[in-house]
């Protein structure tokens, strides 16, 4: 039996970076290992200058993820005023930039998720921080703000955090209960358990798919794997390295 401590994410709006290169910011499906990480940190109030506690951070937990819906994508797009600088000059702040006599513009392009719906179970390694009970009463009462992988992406509902021991990532996934999500809206319904028959009609998920790292008890068959450049390296210099991520794509058991 495998400890794991699950949350629930949803937002309106949710960005799980990509690569990204030039003017152009993705986002997956489904959170990254990053995002997740930071999410952690946020609660038990780890600077991102703080390289050690970050490192711990890294090198304690690791993740399982059941996207339950994947949501809509949202772009928008970003104007920048930019300085030119003269010839073999270089500005040496923003003022300065803003100060020049030539302007130029970025435009620039974001990505989102919308009504994107994830379950998270996090696995403690040896020699972790922080057990996973003192974890979820962080993620409780978290010392700074929770967002979903961008601060213009607040959390919309609470994560419910909850440790439960299981055989392996699918039965923790699967077998855990929650409560309607539209049911913690509406403080009139009496409390019912998810998925309800709005929870499905607001949530179509179609393919439930299911994602975790490697060395975790998965018990399920992977239908492929897949690498993403969200492994934190260093998080003040914002480096990031590549890591192998299995994906099992459930078939279907929603009308």
């Amino acid at each position: 039996m495998t400890d794991y401590l699950l949350l629930r994410l949803y937002g309106p709006l949710a960005s799980w970076g990509e690569i990204a290169v030039g003017e152009s910011r993705h986002s997956a499906v489904h959170p990254s290992r990053s995002a997740l990480l930071g999410l952690l940190g946020a609660a038990l109030g780890i600077e991102r200058h703080d390289d050690a506690g970050q490192q711990a951070l890294i090198q304690g937990y690791r993740f399982g993820i059941k996207l339950e819906c994947v949501g809509s994508p949202l772009r928008d797009y970003h104007t920048v005023q930019t300085g030119v600088p003269p010839r073999k000059f270089q500005f040496r702040s923003r003022r300065q930039e803003l100060a020049a006599d030539k302007i130029d513009t970025i435009l620039s392009t974001r990505e989102y998720r919308c009504d994107s719906l994830a379950l998270v179970a996090v696995e403690a390694m040896p020699g972790a921080p922080v057990n996973l009970i003192s974890l979820a009463e962080a993620l409780r009462r978290p010392h700074f703000a929770l967002y979903l992988g961008r601060k213009s992406c607040p959390l919309a509902l609470p994560l419910l955090p909850q440790v439960i021991s299981a055989p392996s990532l699918r039965v923790a996934l699967d077998g855990v209960e929650w409560p309607s999500l539209l049911g913690l809206l509406d403080r009139r319904q009496p409390k019912q358990a998810w998925p309800t028959r709005g929870d499905r009609q607001a949530f179509r998920s179609g393919q439930t798919r299911y994602y975790w790292e490697d060395g975790m008890q998965a018990g399920m068959q992977p239908s492929f794997d897949a690498w993403r450049h969200d492994q934190p390296l260093s998080r003040p210099r914002w480096q990031f390295s590549p890591r192998r991520e299995w994906v099992a794509l459930d078939e279907g058991d929603r009308p």
